[in-house]
């Protein structure tokens, strides 16, 4: 049996369930579509990980041959309901950029041993383009939304890289759109017009870009502030979206499969609330924020700022007792989405409410909010 073949049946035996190599080549075409729409990537080509060098492999890694790409199946279980709508099901998979003391972690840190312990350099790249080496490692295919898609799974995976120094035996590149003919169910769904045409999206109008992306002293301009526009679009997304994968076809016999549930999930979908979200305590973020919610954020305000949005969203007086308590909260972000929530319910209570924070608001932002919230409270 070949390097390959070893390379392939390890991956699958620690629960990938596809894997492809590819070679180590550049990504030009990758390059260019970032280049001429650096207007909304420049927060990404002007971050740390520095995508446009990472396209080019061997510019990091002068003796990089091959990449391979392994394709984890994200939903094998059911999702809670209390969660879905709320946390991006790759999310609540915990295996995104899952640590190192976390089983998904461990899947990663055990491939990567056995390619070392089989005589190959692993590099540590901060980036490679992970859609575009799985479709020419011929483990995915496209969707209109952007998504990579594997066959037989649907899109909501998790794709990782390996890039080594072993010459390898390459698949058969499979990149292409496989969705049905003329298909734009995404495109219309999509609440914020983040998808704007097939294989095009803005993300900086993306609810999951802005739950967790739109976080202050970021390049390109990026701060922690989201147009009430989106806000209003956001439904209860907290950390990640999934309506485009939600409508597409591909993903149908998936998220209509009865699939056997998760009891870890289970037992925080049980006392995961908003509100808990809202004013949030150490042990809270400890048990049921950072297990799922390790990905972006580290900082308690971004999840407290989107608890606000999600709750003014839903536009019930019910809240409006926890929201007054988030108005006292010491963080700008905080107490001014927490006021944006309050205008979104209305009524004399919320009105007094932000009325007794204006008489003594100090931060401005915070100031703008209220203002604008009683305007329309």
């Amino acid at each position: 049996m070949s390097l390959s073949e070893d390379i392939k049946d390890f991956g699958l035996d620690l629960g990938y369930s596809k894997v492809g190599i590819t070679t180590a080549d550049a990504f030009p075409e990758y390059i260019a579509e970032l280049e001429s729409r650096r207007d909304m990537y420049s927060y990404f080509i002007e971050d740390n990980l520095h995508p446009i060098t990472g396209a080019n492999p061997r510019s990091v890694t002068p003796s990089a041959k091959s990449i391979i790409v392994a394709i984890y199946d994200a939903f094998k279980e059911s999702f809670p309901e209390n969660l879905v709508g709320k946390i991006g099901r790759i999310y609540q998979a915990r295996c995104y950029n899952a640590p190192r003391h976390r089983i998904n972690g461990v899947r990663h840190q055990l491939m990567r041993e056995f390619l070392e312990k089989s005589g190959c350099q692993v590099a540590f790249h901060r980036f490679v383009p992970e859609r575009l080496s799985a479709a020419r490692a011929g483990v995915t295919t496209y969707g209109r939304n952007n998504f990579a898609f594997a066959e037989g799974i649907g899109s909501f995976i998790q794709i990782t890289t390996f890039v080594v120094d072993a010459e390898l035996d390459y698949d058969q590149p499979t990149i292409e759109i496989k969705c049905p003919p003329k298909c734009t169910v995404c495109i219309d769904a999509c609440p914020t017009g983040s998808l704007y045409e097939p294989m095009k999206m803005n993300p900086r109008r993306c609810i999951a870009f802005n739950t967790f992306g739109a976080r202050d002293g970021r390049p390109g301009g990026v701060t922690s502030y989201i147009p009430p526009d989106i806000r209003e679009k956001m439904g209860t997304w907290i950390h990640g979206c999934d309506i485009c994968q939600e409508v597409c076809p591909r993903n149908q016999i998936k998220l209509k499969a009865k699939l056997p549930r998760n009891e870890f999930l289970t037992k925080v979908a049980q006392d995961f609330e908003l509100t808990k979200l809202l004013n949030l305590s150490d042990e809270f973020y400890t048990k049921r924020v950072q297990p799922l919610m390790y990905n972006y954020i580290r900082e308690k305000k971004y999840f407290q700022r989107n608890a606000a949005i999600a709750l003014g969203n839903l536009a019930d007086p019910a809240f409006i007792p926890e929201l007054a308590l988030a108005m006292e909260d010491s963080e700008e972000l905080v107490h001014g989405y927490a006021a944006w929530a309050l205008g979104k319910i209305g009524g004399g209570q919320a009105k007094q409410i932000l009325e007794t924070r204006l008489a003594y608001e100090v931060d401005e932002p915070a100031r703008k909010e209220i203002e604008a919230a009683l305007t329309v409270a």
